[in-house]
Parts: structure tokens; sequence; C-alpha cells
């Protein structure tokens, strides 16, 4: 008969089998810090990986690094080489605009079906992140006002309460991540106010639960989006090509 009780021995092999909590909360810290960084386009578009500085940068080991860049590739943010390392995903004007046109799609279905099934505490959260997106704003913080930013389109797609539709929205929303990040800087970061003003129009037809008009305002701020982030690559292209 097997003891009930685990003796000390068997207590310390399923302490080992078990991962501990911190490192799964280490492997989020490292994934997300190295979504940033890519996404923030501290490396070019389509230009390689490099490991060994990341590895330095997050005081990490290979091994963590490449579990990381699986999930990124995953995601459709970076392309994984076979034999040699991973490189950032890049995106032509085609794609840009092919992408875009099915995530305003993919949005404004989450916006009518949301208006349908939101809850009033949903929209109360929503609104907090707005104004704390606007905070953001304000004091000119790109990297916390577009991870709010995110979140703010994350949860609209969520209240749509829809599986297939978020897991659709989950596979594109990585690929255009980045470009949805540097679409701000068009225009002398004019379309960073634009988007902002954007997103009062969202929340106003959110609280009124007015589903047709918000599908409307979120297809057309991802087709505003798709123009500015096509800007973007454009001026990018020329600097690219301008002489020293």
């Amino acid at each position: 008969m097997k003891p009930l009780i685990p003796s000390d021995a068997t207590s310390k092999v399923l302490a080992a089998e078990a991962p501990p909590d911190r490192d799964h909360s280490l492997h989020d810290e490292i994934l997300t810090r190295l979504r940033d960084h890519i996404v923030e386009g501290n490396i070019p578009d389509g230009g390689r990986v490099p490991e060994r500085q990341l590895c330095e940068m997050l005081d990490i080991s290979r091994t963590p690094l490449r579990e990381a860049l699986k999930v990124l590739a995953s995601e459709g943010l970076i392309e994984l080489l076979p034999n040699r390392g991973a490189r950032v995903r890049q995106l032509s004007e085609h794609d840009l605009g092919e992408l875009f046109d099915v995530m305003g799609g993919l949005e404004g279905l989450a916006g009518r079906l949301a208006c349908e099934n939101i809850t009033d505490a949903e929209i109360a959260e929503i609104e907090r992140l707005h104004y704390e997106m606007y905070g953001y704003y304000l004091h000119r913080d790109m990297h916390g006002y577009f991870r709010v930013n995110q979140l703010i389109h994350q949860k609209i797609v969520e209240a749509s309460r829809n599986a297939a539709l978020m897991g659709t929205y989950a596979n594109f929303a990585g690929r255009i991540r980045r470009v949805r990040y540097s679409a701000n800087f068009a225009r002398k970061r004019e379309r960073w106010g634009e988007a902002m003003r954007e997103h009062e129009t969202i929340l106003d037809a959110l609280r009124r639960r007015a589903g047709s008009e918000l599908s409307d305002i979120l297809f057309i701020h991802l087709r505003n989006k798709r123009t500015a982030a096509v800007e973007h690559l454009k001026d990018s292209d020329s600097a690219a090509t301008e002489p020293a």
C-alpha cells in the first residue's frame, strides 16, 4: 500500500518537477520587455535579432531568450530563421493595407457585438483606462500610452463575448503591433493627437451602446492608422536612402 504522506525524498522530487510561480513571472517579464523593445523600433524592420546583446540587456541566458522569441514568432512580430536566429518581420505597403483592413473589420464587428453584451462595470473600466491613456498622452509618454491603448482595444474585443473573434483578433494583432506603435509618429506626431481624439468618440459611442456607430468609428480609426503607418514607412525608407 502506498503511503498517503510522501517521504522527504518524494517531496523533493515533486518540488523539482513543479516550476515555481516566480519562474512563470520571470518568463512573462522577459517576454514583455523583449516585445516592447522590438515594438518600439529598437531593431529595424527586417533586422536580425541580436541575441547576445539582448541577453546582456535582460541579464538572462540564451534559453529563456529563445523561449520568448518563439512566443513573439507565434504572434507574428518576428520570424525564426532555420539555423540563423531570428529577424523582425518586415511588412510591405501592400501587407499593411491588407492587415489593417482585416483588423478594421474585426474591431468593427467587435464594437458592434460589445455594445450588445458589455456590462456597466466593463464600460467603467474602459473609461478609467481612457483617462489613464490621456494622462500618458499629456506627458508625451508613448510607452505608457501605447500599452494602455492596446489594452482598451483588447477590452472591447473581449466584451464581444465571441471566442472565435477573439482568437482571430489575437492572431492578427501581433503582426501589426509594431506598425501601430510607429504610426503615432507620422506627420511629426500629429497622428498621435488625431488618434487621441478618435478615442474620445470611441468611448462616447460605447457609453451610449451605439453599436453601428461604434463599428464605423473603429473601422475608420484603423483605416486612419493604416494611412499613417504607410506614411511613416515611406518616410523611414526615404530617410534610410538619403546620403549622410
